[in-house]
Order: C-alpha cells, then sequence, then structure tokens
C-alpha cells in the first residue's frame, strides 16, 4: 500500500512538472509580452519592468527561479494585476469556478443518470428514441451557443435568472447567480452522463446474475437498486475525470459570456494579456484538481467494485 500510494505521488508530481514546463516554453514561445501595448513605453520604463518581474534574465534562468519559487508555495506577481499576488487571485476564483463546476455536476448526474435508466428500461420504445435524440442535441450544442440561448430564455424572456454577474451577497443571490452559469456547463455532461448510464445499464440488466436475482423471486426495486445500480454507475464514476476536464475547458467560454470572476476568465484574461505568471498558476491548479479528482475516482471505483483493487 505504501508503494503504491508513493507510486501514485510520483507520478502526480511528473505530470504536473511536465505540464507546467511545457505551459511555461508555450507561453515564452508566444509573440509579444506583457507589458506591450499599442503605446511602448519609454525603454527606461521597459528595463525597469523587466527587471522588476525578472524578464530580463535568460529563460532558462527565469525557469529554474519561477520553478524554485513553486516548489515554496508561492506562484508569484500578476503582471496585469500589480496589487495582487497569483495565489491571492486563484483564491478568489477558485470558489466561484468550483461552486458553479459543482453545480454543474450534480445536475449532470442527478438527471443523466435516471433519465439513462429510463432510457434503458424504455429500450427501442418512443421514450428511448426522443430521450437519446435530445441527448445527441445537447453533445451536438456548444457552450457558446447555450450560454447566451439561457440568458435569453431565462433572464430576457422570462425574468426569472439574472443574465450575468455575481452577487454574493446573500445565500439567495449567490444560487441565482451561479445557476445559469451551472446549467450551461451541465448540458453537454448532463446528455453524455445519460448516453453512458443507458449503456451502462443495459450491459447490467442483460447479465446472468441478475436474471438469477429474478428467479429467486426478488422484488424489481430491490434488484435495480441493490443488485443492478453499483456495477452500472462503474462507467459514470470513470467519466467523472473527463468531465471534470470538460467543465473546467468550458469555464472559460461560460465565465466570459456570464461575467463571472472565475477561474476560467482569469485564465482567458492572463492568456491575452501574456500574464505569464497567472496562466501558469492556473494552470498548476487545475492539473492538481484533475490529478486528486481521477485518485479520488479511481479509489471510488475499487472501493464499489472489489475486482479492481487487485488489477483482476
Amino acid at each position: 500500500m505504501i508503494r503504491r500510494i508513493a507510486r501514485a505521488l510520483f507520478e502526480a508530481a511528473l505530470t504536473l512538472w511536465l505540464l507546467a514546463t511545457l505551459c511555461f516554453a508555450l507561453l515564452h514561445a508566444a509573440p509579444g509580452g506583457p507589458f506591450d501595448t499599442e503605446k511602448a513605453a519609454p525603454p527606461e520604463v521597459q528595463a525597469v519592468l523587466a527587471k522588476q518581474y525578472r524578464l530580463d534574465r535568460p529563460l532558462p534562468v527565469q525557469y529554474a527561479s519561477w520553478l524554485g519559487d513553486v516548489v515554496r508555495g508561492d506562484l508569484g506577481p500578476s503582471f496585469q494585476y500589480p496589487d495582487y499576488r497569483v495565489s491571492e487571485l486563484i483564491a478568489l476564483g477558485l470558489p466561484v469556478s468550483a461552486l458553479c463546476g459543482g453545480i454543474a455536476l450534480v445536475i449532470a448526474i442527478g438527471i443523466g443518470v435516471p433519465l439513462g435508466l429510463i432510457a434503458a428500461l424504455r429500450r427501442g420504445r418512443a421514450l428511448d428514441r426522443v430521450l437519446m435524440g435530445l441527448s445527441g442535441l445537447g453533445l451536438a450544442m456548444p457552450k457558446f451557443v447555450v450560454a447566451p440561448l439561457l440568458v435569453l430564455l431565462f433572464a430576457v424572456t422570462l425574468h426569472w435568472l439574472p443574465g450575468g454577474g455575481w452577487d454574493p451577497d446573500t445565500p439567495w443571490t449567490l444560487l441565482r447567480s451561479a445557476l445559469l452559469p451551472a446549467i450551461a456547463l451541465a448540458l453537454p455532461n448532463l446528455a453524455y452522463c445519460a448516453r453512458i448510464s443507458r449503456a451502462s445499464f443495459l450491459d447490467v440488466l442483460s447479465s446472468d446474475y441478475l436474471r438469477a436475482a429474478r428467479a429467486r423471486g426478488l422484488s424489481p426495486s430491490r434488484i435495480l437498486l441493490a443488485h443492478a445500480l453499483p456495477p452500472a454507475m462503474l462507467p459514470v464514476i470513470a467519466w467523472l475525470g473527463p468531465a471534470l476536464i470538460n467543465i473546467v475547458s468550458g469555464s472559460a467560454v461560460v465565465e466570459q459570456v456570464f461575467g463571472i470572476p472565475g477561474m476560467g476568465r482569469y485564465f482567458v484574461q492572463g492568456a491575452l494579456n501574456r500574464d505569464y505568471t497567472l496562466v501558469l498558476g492556473v494552470v498548476l491548479v487545475v492539473g492538481a484538481l484533475i490529478v486528486l479528482i481521477n485518485a479520488l475516482t479511481d479509489a471510488l471505483r475499487a472501493w464499489i467494485d472489489p475486482r479492481l483493487r487487485d488489477g483482476s
């Protein structure tokens, strides 16, 4: 067990190091710099700024210096937000993105799994075809199309929810601010979850051990909840890692549309303004979250299915 944990930690550290190194190289290979504007600053000002942010050093020295700061827990100062450290900006944006992403996952799983079960129980019938057709439409519609349509329907037409902004004054206003962005993030994942759940339930419901359970006279509800649901959830749990990546990548678009001060918006603004430290800090935090989620999903699958504990 100790060897397995040590190996997992080593692989996680190696993955994050490779991710940070690749992102560092790509950012510095892109044309332009963090202080390039339409009206160029005087050379002496540019020299002072470059020295202040250590941009006057050779690229390998910059990389080694930045990596050493990261190991010590310092993500550095933001180039475009001079009054903030990158860690402070992430501390401001991470709870916003986590709330929207968490609500999106709850919506996707809480609705997608029951829809997949209903479609599996009605296999080949009209309801099955309608549900799978709607899920295909949900997968085909990109988030930058879904988000404005939600604003048009729920904010402009029905006046039920705000069309943008972030109001954390009370839990109710916070929930209202997060709901539309969460729905925009959830819809494609909900559609994918429904399809995975349908295929998984179809496979499990046709298995031999469920036929034996029916032959023993067990009630349909007990067969479904106690014998069919746990193994049918294994593909859904395995999908949680890619779903998180999908939500994180989609949050950059959704947060821009709704004007939400989350990690995705900071990432987009940092990339546009060549804010190297901010982009690298967001990439590292998101990468660490993805590694953690993958580890948790693997552990949850092993807990549900004992055959996965020994690799069988």
